[in-house]
């Protein structure tokens, strides 16, 4: 019995894997990067996306396949892992899903998804329901490939599409590690209020931008009794989990933040104690974004 499937970024199975194994719920055998359990769907902060109702279907054909899935709804997404020509074919029976890209701060769609891959010619799993709205639980944006100076804005927009929040006009944002600017430009784009707070250099054109100041300091020296309170507290900074968290806790006992959205950056192994401590803090989401390399998003609203 399969009773929910957790689907793996490329690349990090087995840190899915062991978060799986530490929380108790069990693999029976992986589909790709897909991994079947026969444990209820649970909350998995390495999951790209949970499949939460799936279900094994015997199917002797095309017709049958693509009869079945729109028997139970409109809207299906596949996972092509085997059999792809057989695939295909079921999925130009099926109503397109159009996933055009977003238009940040565009929502997230809600229209209702589903999922299914054939586990054999003849044999077909699909779960009406499943925890992303996106096809694969990766969201395709409209890029800026002028503005901002590297690509880590999309890891940004990917989170605060997540949680359905962002900075609005007006809101002060503080930016911690941010060079050379990535997320203060996104932050600025919005009309935010941004502080950007590093040692290197801002790219110029990011410094420029109106409502971003820029102080060259660090992040781990700033003394958060001594600081406006700010709507948003943002940190990239490359450090180890732990100072991070302390760094993050310490703004928070000091009510200087109203909310956090932060990456945890592993070195090496994944530390899933210290992402445990994160989703311990009160009003913490923990999770990781198909833009995000080994590391998790922390957001607390």
């Amino acid at each position: 019995m399969i009773a929910s499937a957790y689907l793996a970024a490329e690349g990090f199975g087995s840190a899915l894997a062991e978060e799986l194994a530490r929380s108790g719920r069990r693999i029976e055998a992986w589909h790709g990067p897909l991994a079947l359990s026969p444990d209820p769907p649970a909350p998995a902060a390495w999951a790209l996306d949970i499949w939460t109702a799936p279900d094994v279907v015997e199917v002797a054909s095309v017709k049958a396949a693509s009869d079945a899935l729109r028997a139970i709804q409109r809207n299906w997404s596949l996972l092509s892992v085997l059999h792809h020509r057989r695939a295909a074919l079921i999925a130009e029976r099926l109503p397109p899903v159009k996933a055009r890209p977003l238009a940040f701060p565009e929502p997230a769609p809600t229209a209702h998804l589903g999922a299914w891959t054939l586990l054999a010619p003849d044999r077909m799993l699909a779960s009406p329901t499943k925890t992303s709205p996106f096809v694969g639980g990766v969201p395709v944006f409209v890029e800026d490939r002028e503005g901002p100076p590297s690509r880590a804005y999309l890891k940004l927009w990917e989170g605060l599409t997540r949680i359905g929040a962002h900075p609005g006009p007006g809101e002060t944002c503080l930016d911690l590690g941010a060079a050379p600017g990535g997320w203060t430009w996104a932050l600025a784009k919005l009309g935010a209020r941004v502080t950007a707070v590093d040692k290197a250099p801002l790219d110029p054109k990011v410094a420029a931008m109106p409502g971003v100041a820029h102080r060259q300091e660090s992040a781990f020296g700033l003394d958060p009794r001594q600081e406006p309170p700010v709507d948003w507290l943002f940190s990239d900074v490359i450090c180890y989990p732990e100072r991070l968290l302390g760094l993050i806790s310490r703004w928070r006992e000091a009510g200087r933040a109203l909310r956090v959205f932060c990456s945890i950056k592993f070195q090496g192994t994944t530390d899933h104690e210290v992402a445990a401590a994160f989703a311990a803090l009160p009003g913490a989401q923990v999770f990781h974004s198909a833009h995000n390399k080994h590391e998790l998003t922390c957001a607390i609203l």
